[in-house]
């Protein structure tokens, strides 16, 4: 199945898209492809806004911000993300679960892979609207997509 099929088959049921990629088998290059994936395209959505603060600021130039705005998402997030892992790893292994911690990092890499499309609308909102209401309203719809994304995925891996 593609990728963008996937995604949108996460939306109707997160368990099921993420049983399938488990029962494949522990694939670290799959997942770290993914959070590479989800990086570049949270890069893509900020790229409007990052225009948009150019314009109204020029002390910072576009081509500065757009460097270190992708030197974070492909560089720093994927580390924050790993380390953002073990720590659930860490609790989860306190708690007693029984989920690995390819699983843990597999279902936090697809959440934020899958809630890319609310990202990219948060980004575009970020751009043409700015700050406001607007863009704190989907900031909240991207956290609950992701912690269900998230949550639906640790609970069928464990279960």
């Amino acid at each position: 199945m593609a990728l963008t099929q996937d995604i949108l088959a996460t939306y109707k049921g997160p368990g099921r898209v993420v049983s399938r990629f488990l029962a494949q088998g522990r694939n670290e290059v799959r997942a770290l492809l993914f959070l590479l994936i989800a990086g570049m395209l949270m890069f893509v959505a900020t790229a409007p806004f990052q225009a948009r603060e150019a314009q109204l600021n020029p002390e910072v130039p576009l081509a500065a911000r757009l460097y270190w705005s992708a030197f974070f998402f492909v560089f720093i997030m994927p580390i924050l993300v790993y380390l953002f892992a073990i720590l659930v790893r860490g609790l989860a292994w306190i708690a007693r679960r029984k989920v690995t911690g390819f699983e843990i990092r597999f279902t936090l890499i697809w959440a934020l892979l899958a809630s890319t499309p609310v990202i990219l609308l948060t980004g575009l909102t970020a751009a043409f609207i700015g700050p406001g209401i607007q863009l704190q309203l989907l900031g909240f719809v991207w956290l609950a997509v992701f912690g269900w994304f998230w949550a639906s995925g640790l609970l069928r891996a464990e279960g």
